[in-house]
């Protein structure tokens, strides 16, 4: 792999590491894209959507990780959502990365932007805040609907290498009422575990691309820290339109690529 190569990708690391760590997101649902068009774009390599799956798994593990320790800090992740959410994620996506080796590129797509789509038109639904000063611990909500949903979330971002963030906080906001800035830090907190099974997944499988998937996380864990000690000083509706707007451009790109093959 050449070196102009490795460094893109260092910068795209740096980049969306940035976005995980405010937005609460893993970071696959920009690295993603990001890793299919920009280096063919600027000429200097190209992956196809499986190998950008395993990839960006890898640099959704050191994201999450990085950005949790931040938002940890900052008192906004749940321990009771991490046990939860956090374990039925890891299951399913141990499960989807390593059903992933039998499915087709284009298929994997498909699943990603539909998913995308969904969750953008949902989190562009206006929502009063609420519960801004509770205690993370102290958040109440359904436990049985949440561990369904995250083991559903888990295997379907087990095969396209994303553990399911940007799917987590739409239906952590709006279906299970749990206030936005404990949804940001918690998400980190699942998508890691999630993110740790996955890589696993992947690994048994001889998926992930080593020099492409360090030289994004060399890049991811500074982004990481310096999104996560800036996402607290943000009013939470506007990083929910944030959210929304990355997560509905990058759906619309990606079903048009679905739609087109370009």
């Amino acid at each position: 792999m050449e070196l102009q190569f490795l460094i893109l990708l260092l910068f795209l690391g740096l980049g969306g590491g940035f976005l995980s760590g405010l937005l609460g997101l893993g970071g696959a649902i920009f690295m993603i894209p990001l890793l299919l068009y920009v280096p063919p774009f600027l000429g200097v390599g190209q992956f196809d959507m499986k190998q950008v799956a395993a990839i960006s798994m890898v640099q959704v593990l050191s994201a999450s990780l990085s950005g949790v320790i931040v938002h940890k800090k900052n008192k906004f992740v749940s321990t009771s959502i991490l046990i939860v959410m956090g374990s039925c994620n890891a299951i399913g996506n141990l499960a989807g990365s390593l059903a992933s080796t039998y499915a087709k590129s284009s298929f994997l797509l498909a699943v990603f932007a539909t998913l995308a789509v969904i969750a953008a038109v949902v989190m562009f639904i206006p929502r009063r805040e609420q519960g801004e000063g509770i205690s993370p611990d102290s958040v109440m909500y359904n436990r049985r609907l949440a561990a369904i949903v995250s083991l559903a979330i888990g295997s379907f971002g087990g095969m396209v290498g994303a553990p399911g963030a940007f799917i987590y906080i739409p239906v952590m906001i709006y279906l299970l009422n749990i206030p936005t800035r404990i949804v940001i830090g918690s998400t980190l907190g699942i998508v890691l575990m999630g993110a740790l099974t996955g890589t696993v997944g992947k690994m048994a499988t001889g998926q992930i691309i080593w020099p492409a998937a360090l030289a994004l996380v060399v890049g991811t864990v500074p982004g990481a820290q310096l999104g996560g000690g800036m996402s607290k000083k943000i009013n939470t509706a506007y990083l929910r339109l944030a959210i929304a707007f990355i997560i509905a451009v990058t759906g619309g790109r990606m079903w048009f690529q679905v739609a087109t093959g370009h």
